[in-house]
C-alpha cells in the first residue's frame, strides 16, 4: 500500500512538473501573442458614431497622440477613444476603485476596501456634483464617454486589454459596463485621497501621545525651518480684518485606550494606499518658473516634475487636443499630460500659457467624536439637541459570492466610520472624555460637492493670468500649487482650494469633540486671501511642497509642510546661476542629485577617529565627495546606507511600537537639529546599559553600514554603486499576481 501511495505521489509530482515546464516553455510566447492582439489599431481609418466631422489623430514615435478636430465635442470624443485604446484596463480598474466596487471586479479580497470606500462615499458625492454641472460641462463628459464607449463597441475581451484574459480566471462572467460621466469624476476623489495631507500623522500623533511626552512629540514633528524658503513670502491679505478670532481651549490628550482604534484606521488606509500607490510622505513634486528677465531668450521658462506614486501603467497619459481652425466654437490648442479616464489636460500648455502643479498638502481632514443617544443609536448630539443620522444602504456586489449589505450613517461632519474601524472597543476614560456611546466621523473637503475638472477645462482655454486665475477658483480639492507662465513674459502663482478656517485652539492635529459645537469649521479661506503672486521681484517662483506662506499669514493652511530641503536647493541653484539662465542649465537642475543633509553629516563623520583600516578607508571614500547621489557613485552608496541606519539608530528606541520616522524631510530636519546637540538623550541607545553620545552613534553607524556594503556589493569600495541599491519595480495592479506573465 505504501509503495502504491508513493507511486501516486511520484506521478502527481511528475505531472505537475510537466505542466510547470510546459507553462514555462509555452506560456510566455502565448501571452505575448495575446498581448499583441490587444494592441490598438493606430493606422488607417475607423468609423465612430456621433462625430460631428472628420478627426485626425497623429502618433509620434513614442505613441503619443495629437488629436485634430473641428469642434470641442469631437476632440473630447476622440480623447475618450484613444484613452480606451491604450488604457482601458486602467480606466476600468480606477472607476471600480472610485466607486467602491473592486470586489465586483476581482472578488472577495477587495471587500473590506470596498466597505471603506462606500463608507467614505466618493460615488455618492460625485452624483451630487453631476447634478450641479452646467450644460457645457455635461457636454464635455458626455462626448468623452461616447468616445470610450465607441471603442468598447468595437473591441471586447482580451482584445480590449490583456488583463481581461487573466481576469477571466478570477471573474469569468465579467463584462465591462459602458462608460459614464460618473466614472470620470470619481478620479478626482481618488487623487484627493492620494494627495491628502495630515490624516496619517493625526493618527500617528494620537498613538504616540499615549507613550511620549508632548515635548518629544514636538521634537519629531519639527516646525518649518526659518532658513528654508516659502513660496509667497510676506503675502498681504485682501482684507486683513476678516480673519476669525474665536478662541477655544485645546482638546485633551488622547491616551492608550484609543490606540487600537487608530491601528484599525492605519490598516485600512494602508490597504487603500497599496492599491492607489499614494499617501507616501517621501513622495514630492517640484516646479519653478523663471522670468524672462533672467533667461537667455528673454521669455520665461517653466519646469515641473510631479512625483506621484509609481505604477504600471503610468498614472499620466500624454496627449494633444487641437482645433483645426480656431473659431468661437472651437478654441482648444493644448498639449500635455492627462489622466486616462478624464477629458482635458491636467498639466501642459496651450499657445498662450503654460502651467504646472505640485501638491500643497493643506489640512482639510478632521476627525470628530460624536456622542450617540443611548436610547436611539441612530441619533447624535449637537448643540441644538439630538439629531437623526442620515442612513444610506449600500449593496456591495462580490464576484462569485452573494451581495453584501453595508449600512452607512452620515452626521453633519461626515460619514461615521466606527462600523469600519471598531470604535466600539473604547470608552470615556480617554483624555478627550469620550462618552459611553459614541462614534467617529470624518469631515473632509473632498466629501463636499465641487468640480475640479471644471477648473481644468477652463485652464485649458485660458489666454492670460486673469483668465487662468478665474479658472483656479473652482480648483477645490486636492489643492495644488498652480505655477504659471505666458508668452507675454509673465510668471505667476496661485494656491487654490477649499481650506477650512478653524477656530483658534483647533490645529487639526488630533480628534475633537463633535457634540459641543466648539470645533466647527468657520467656512473657507476666501479665494482673494489665498496666497498668490504675479511677477515677483526676485524673478523666479519655486514650489516643492514647501511652505506656501510664513508664520505671519493669519489663516492655518497646515501644521505639517514638507520641510523645504528640495525647495532650498532649487533656490540656491537659481540664486547662484550664471546669467542668463539657459534651458541646458535648467535641465541640469532637474537632474540634480545633491543631498543637503549629507553636507551636514559627512563633515562630522570625517572628524571621527578610527583605528580600523577599513573604517579609515570608508572615511577616505567620503572625503572629497560632492554630495551628488549619482547612480554610479560609491560614496553615495555608503552615505545612503549610513543615513538610513543613522535615523534608525537614533530614533527607533525612543518610539512606540512599529512607528518609524522614515527618511523624508522630517527626518532630515530632526537630524539637522540633533547633530547640534551632542548630549541630547536621543543619541543614547536605551537598549544598552551604557549612555551613548553623538560620536558613539556616528561611529557605530558608519561601521555597520560599511560592513553591510561589503556583504552586498563586495570588498572593493570603489566598485560600490548607489544605483545598485536605489531601484524601482513597476508593479501592475493585477498582472503582477500571475507568475507566467513575469
Amino acid at each position: 500500500m505504501a509503495k502504491k501511495i508513493g507511486r501516486m505521489v511520484f506521478y502527481v509530482f511528475l505531472i505537475l512538473g510537466i505542466l510547470a515546464g510546459a507553462a514555462a516553455l509555452f506560456g510566455p510566447p502565448y501571452i505575448r501573442n495575446k498581448a499583441q492582439k490587444s494592441f490598438p489599431i493606430v493606422e488607417g481609418e475607423v468609423q465612430i458614431p456621433g462625430l460631428e466631422g472628420k478627426v485626425e489623430i497623429f502618433r509620434d514615435a513614442y505613441g503619443v497622440p495629437q488629436i485634430y478636430a473641428s469642434t470641442h465635442h469631437d476632440l473630447f470624443l476622440a480623447q475618450g477613444y484613444v484613452h480606451a485604446q491604450d488604457r482601458f484596463w486602467q480606466m476600468d480598474f480606477w472607476r471600480h476603485l472610485g466607486s467602491g466596487r473592486l470586489a465586483e471586479l476581482v472578488g472577495k479580497p477587495m471587500l473590506e476596501t470596498d466597505r471603506f470606500l462606500r463608507t467614505l462615499g466618493w460615488e455618492r458625492i460625485v452624483k451630487q456634483e453631476l447634478e450641479m454641472l452646467g450644460e457645457n460641462e455635461i457636454a464635455i463628459l458626455d462626448a468623452y464617454a461616447a468616445g470610450v464607449n465607441a471603442y468598447l463597441d468595437q473591441v471586447s475581451g482580451s482584445s480590449l486589454s490583456l488583463e481581461y484574459y487573466f481576469l477571466g480566471l478570477l471573474n469569468k462572467d465579467y463584462q465591462p459596463a459602458p462608460w459614464t460621466p460618473v466614472n470620470s469624476l470619481t478620479w478626482a476623489k481618488a487623487m484627493a485621497w492620494d494627495l491628502r495631507s495630515n490624516l496619517d500623522s493625526e493618527i500617528d500623533r494620537a498613538i504616540m501621545l499615549a507613550s511620549l511626552p508632548r515635548n518629544q512629540l514636538e521634537f519629531i514633528y519639527p516646525s518649518y525651518p526659518e532658513d528654508h524658503p516659502v513660496i509667497v513670502p510676506d503675502f498681504p491679505l485682501a482684507d486683513p480684518d476678516r480673519t476669525t478670532s474665536i478662541q477655544i481651549e485645546p482638546a485633551g490628550t488622547i491616551n492608550s485606550l484609543l490606540t487600537p482604534l487608530y491601528s484599525h484606521l492605519q490598516a485600512s488606509i494602508s490597504d487603500l494606499d497599496q492599491i492607489t500607490r499614494g499617501g507616501a510622505e517621501s513622495l514630492g513634486s517640484n516646479s519653478w518658473a523663471v522670468s524672462g528677465k533672467l533667461t537667455d531668450t528673454g521669455k520665461p521658462y517653466l519646469l515641473n516634475d510631479p512625483h506621484l506614486g509609481s505604477q504600471m501603467p503610468s498614472i499620466w497619459y500624454e496627449v494633444g487636443l487641437h482645433c483645426l481652425e480656431i473659431t468661437e466654437d472651437c478654441q482648444l490648442n493644448v498639449a500635455g499630460f492627462s489622466f486616462a479616464g478624464t477629458p482635458g489636460i491636467i498639466i501642459g500648455h496651450n499657445d498662450r500659457i503654460a502651467w504646472g502643479l505640485t501638491n500643497v498638502g493643506p489640512d482639510v481632514m478632521d476627525l470628530y467624536i460624536e456622542k450617540i443617544n443611548p436610547e436611539n443609536p441612530t441619533q447624535y448630539l449637537t448643540p441644538d439637541g439630538w439629531v437623526e443620522m442620515e442612513s444610506v444602504l449600500e449593496i456591495i456586489q462580490v464576484a462569485g459570492e452573494e451581495p453584501v449589505e453595508l449600512q452607512v450613517y452620515l452626521t453633519q461632519h461626515g460619514p461615521v466610520i466606527d462600523s469600519v474601524y471598531g470604535l466600539e472597543n473604547f470608552n470615556e476614560e480617554s483624555g478627550l472624555a469620550i462618552p459611553d456611546d459614541y462614534a467617529l466621523a470624518l469631515q473632509w473637503t473632498a466629501l463636499e460637492p465641487s468640480c475640479i475638472f471644471c477648473s481644468i477645462w477652463e485652464m485649458n482655454l485660458a489666454n492670460n493670468w486673469e483668465e487662468f486665475r478665474e479658472a483656479a477658483q473652482d480648483f477645490a480639492v486636492p489643492a495644488q500649487n498652480l505655477l504659471y507662465a505666458d508668452i507675454d513674459g509673465n510668471i505667476a502663482y496661485q494656491m487654490p482650494g477649499s481650506i477650512p478656517i478653524r477656530v483658534e485652539g483647533h490645529d487639526g492635529m488630533l480628534p475633537v469633540p463633535g457634540w459641543n459645537g466648539e470645533y466647527e469649521w468657520q467656512g473657507y479661506i476666501p479665494f482673494e486671501d489665498l496666497p498668490h503672486t504675479y511677477n515677483p521681484s526676485q524673478g523666479y517662483i519655486v514650489t516643492a511642497n514647501n511652505a506656501v506662506v510664513d508664520e505671519n499669514y493669519p489663516y492655518l493652511i497646515t501644521e505639517q509642510w514638507n520641510l523645504g530641503f528640495r525647495a532650498n536647493r532649487i533656490v540656491t541653484l537659481l540664486e547662484n546661476s550664471q546669467d542668463p539662465i539657459s534651458i541646458n542649465f535648467l535641465k541640469k537642475m532637474q537632474g540634480d542629485n545633491y543631498d543637503e543633509i549629507a553636507a551636514v553629516l559627512v563633515p562630522l563623520l570625517l572628524e571621527q577617529s578610527f583605528t580600523d583600516p577599513d573604517l579609515q578607508a570608508a572615511q577616505d571614500l567620503l572625503r572629497g565627495w560632492d554630495y551628488q547621489a549619482d547612480l554610479d557613485s560609491a560614496p553615495a552608496a555608503l552615505y545612503m546606507v549610513f543615513w538610513q541606519h543613522l535615523v534608525e539608530n537614533t530614533t527607533q528606541d525612543n518610539l512606540p511600537g512599529d512607528f518609524q520616522i522614515g527618511v523624508d524631510s522630517r527626518a532630515k530636519e530632526i537630524m539637522r537639529q540633533l547633530v547640534t546637540q551632542p548630549e541630547n538623550p536621543w543619541w543614547d541607545d536605551t537598549s544598552t546599559p551604557e549612555r551613548e553620545t553623538r560620536e558613539d552613534i556616528l561611529q557605530l553607524t558608519l561601521e555597520e553600514s560599511y560592513r553591510e556594503l561589503v556583504k552586498t556589493q563586495g570588498k572593493d569600495p570603489a566598485g560600490w554603486q548607489w544605483g545598485e541599491l536605489h531601484t524601482i519595480t513597476f508593479l501592475h495592479q493585477v498582472m503582477d499576481s500571475f507568475p507566467i506573465v513575469k
